[in-house]
């Protein structure tokens, strides 16, 4: 394989440590546990992930520096090449990724292979935790329903003007939401379809109010969790803007999040999504596909 771009944190203080470890649960069993970190983008790169003179992007920094807060390990990397290679080192696989990542990116040699993809989906059925934030839904997109997609549970389909917008707590005993009935926050809130039937919906997007003809339909889900096959799968649309990830209160519910996927924590995910967002895949006319 060749040289993998892989960072590991160093020193870097971005997050007030008074923040920590607020909404995270550590593993029972004494040991570090080991996230991998993927933001390989093919097409448009978020700035959150985005490296200027071979400094991690901001995005990258502050999850090195909430694993560091916890008790967990970060390692960070653009190289799809990862996925050909042993996956059982890692713990976890989180994703801040944007368009056809086996596609021909402007790395060349860095996209993951056919056979990458598909080992780690088979990773994922077998047990391995995923978590994806903002973009990840922005990832392997297509006419149909990728494997991808059906794993993640949601595919983006636009956003509207940055702004702030409300967001409704509809699984109050989820770890990192406790305590939480509604969060208004400025963020590129995520227009998103395709969703999976099984979703535990967590946070709900209110569309009501919001700027922008992608958000003129019900509300949808906004972050969830579910189960694909034996895996733990957590997704979140937060992430786009730097203070969305040193708000403490972001800062905690993606800990809860990740907790829930490493399996530190147990939390009920039975399907809701037909209950709290019954309309969700329902679009604006131009939208429709």
């Amino acid at each position: 394989m060749k040289r993998r771009d892989v960072l590991i944190g160093a020193g870097v203080s971005l997050l007030g440590a008074s923040a920590f470890p607020l909404g995270w649960t550590a593993a029972a069993e004494k040991k570090t546990q080991k996230v991998l970190y993927f933001t390989r983008s093919n097409g448009f790169e978020h700035e959150a992930v985005k490296r200027k003179n071979d400094q991690l992007g901001y995005g990258e920094k502050a999850l090195i520096e909430m694993g560091k807060a916890a008790g967990f390990e970060v390692e960070v990397t653009k190289d799809g090449a990862v996925f050909d290679g042993d996956l059982s080192k890692w713990d976890c696989i989180a994703f801040y990724t944007s368009g056809n990542l086996t596609g021909k990116g402007k790395d060349p040699g860095a996209d993951m292979t056919e056979e990458g993809k598909k080992k780690l989906l088979a990773a994922i059925a077998d047990g391995k935790p995923f978590v994806g934030f903002h973009s990840a839904t922005d990832s392997f997109r297509s006419k149909g329903i990728d494997p991808y997609i059906a794993m993640i549970g949601g595919e983006f389909i636009s956003h509207g003007p940055q702004q702030v917008a409300a967001l409704t707590n509809v699984s109050p005993k989820f770890p990192g939401v406790e305590g939480i009935d509604k969060l208004s926050l400025n963020e590129e809130w995520y227009a998103m379809g395709k969703f999976a039937k099984d979703l535990h919906v967590i946070l709900v997007q209110e569309t009501a109010g919001m700027k922008g003809d992608c958000y003129q339909r019900p509300n949808f889900p906004a972050t969830w969790a579910r189960m694909h096959n034996k895996g733990r799968v957590y997704y979140t649309s937060f992430g786009h803007r730097d203070d969305i990830w040193t708000n403490p209160t972001v800062q905690k519910i993606i800990l809860g999040g990740m907790a829930w996927a490493l399996g530190n924590v147990q939390a009920d995910v039975t399907p809701n999504i037909e209950k709290v967002t019954p309309q969700a895949n329902q679009l604006p006319e131009p939208q429709k596909k």
